[in-house]
């Protein structure tokens, strides 16, 4: 327990400033992480007007350039509707500007604008991913690779550069829930993120359990696991849920018309910060709730998605440096 990472993840929500200065705000976002000590930085991928990340990599490679120790990564890269040859030549350049430092977690992502933008048909969203990850898997060897799909022309011992220093990028599969997407990621012998958006976060401890199984019956070495949940931290409990719902709630309701859910409520949101996902209160409290999802769940490293919605760059500031420097001590406490 007393290795136990922690990290932030972003997806550099539009709060009302240019999406330039979302960008920067971002970056400076990440150089404050690292000088005060957290282990990773995360950066989002989304092709919609609400968060201001399409390129990932480029945001990150200005957080590296300014900071010294902090692992950069994303959270997550869209895989499904990229070039997996892209996608590792961008992270072996990223890591290379980093010091080794750059980090991957491929998922599906939790929209799907991106697929008509680069001209995929949502119809073949599992074959999609699917393939993809078994290319990504060949590439990250970092030998000649021949492999031959159907959605895209074959490679044969094709050698793709930079090479990387350390031999191989670090890289995550990042999954929502589904038993399959947890199976999958230990077949390919990949670390293991699990995104805990609702529902209290014990209830996952079956998907863990799942994944370590499977790496061992599958004879992976095994492998870490990190969760990523929403969450704000605050000088009190009241204030932390006052300062968060107006923008939770206007981040909610939007998704929730387009995906058919009913509006947000205040009543439901403190019921999800009381027993669900969000990590949400005092320094104090939200220790208690990230100690208690480390061990139910015994992972190796804990982001917390500190933006939501239209909340301010000056909230955000204040809840990362809790976070390092109240939270994480305490959290560090309690699990010893």
């Amino acid at each position: 327990m007393l290795a136990v990472e922690f990290g932030l993840d972003t997806f550099g929500d539009v709060n009302g400033k240019p999406y330039a200065q979302v960008i920067r705000d971002v970056v400076e976002q990440g150089v404050l992480a690292d000088r005060l000590g957290l282990d990773f930085f995360g950066v989002g991928e989304h092709h919609r007007d609400d968060y201001a990340i399409s390129s990932p990599e480029i945001v990150l490679a200005a957080i590296a350039a300014r900071t010294e120790r902090i692992k950069l990564g994303t959270a997550v890269t869209v895989l499904s509707s990229d070039d997996p040859v892209r996608v590792f030549e961008r992270f072996a350049t990223l890591d290379a500007v980093s010091g080794g430092r750059a980090e991957i977690m491929l998922g599906r992502g939790s929209f799907t604008e991106s697929f008509p933008l680069f001209g995929y048909d949502l119809a073949d969203y599992e074959r999609l991913f699917a393939e993809k990850l078994d290319l990504m898997s060949a590439l990250l060897d970092e030998g000649p690779v021949t492999w031959e799909g159907s959605i895209r022309p074959p490679l044969r011992d094709q050698q793709v550069y930079p090479k990387t220093e350390s031999g191989r990028i670090r890289t995550w599969i990042g999954v929502g829930g589904s038993p399959e997407s947890v199976v999958r990621a230990a077949q390919y012998g990949l670390p293991l993120v699990l995104a805990i958006i609702g529902g209290a976060p014990a209830r996952f401890a079956p998907y863990t359990d799942l994944y370590r199984r499977a790496l061992k019956e599958l004879e992976q070495q095994p492998q870490p696991i990190a969760v990523h949940c929403p969450g704000f931290v605050a000088a009190t409990d009241q204030e932390a849920v006052d300062i968060l719902w107006p923008h939770a709630r206007r981040n909610l309701d939007r998704i929730g018309r387009e995906r058919g859910w009913p509006p947000a409520t205040r009543s439901r949101f403190e019921a999800d910060v009381n027993e669900g996902a969000w990590h949400v209160g005092s320094p104090e409290t939200v220790a208690q709730k990230i100690a208690a999802t480390v061990k139910a769940l015994d992972v190796d490293r804990f982001d917390l998605k500190y933006s939501h919605g239209p909340l301010p760059t000056e909230h955000l500031t204040t809840c990362i440096t809790l976070y390092a420097t109240e939270v994480i001590p305490r959290v560090r406490e309690l699990l010893a």
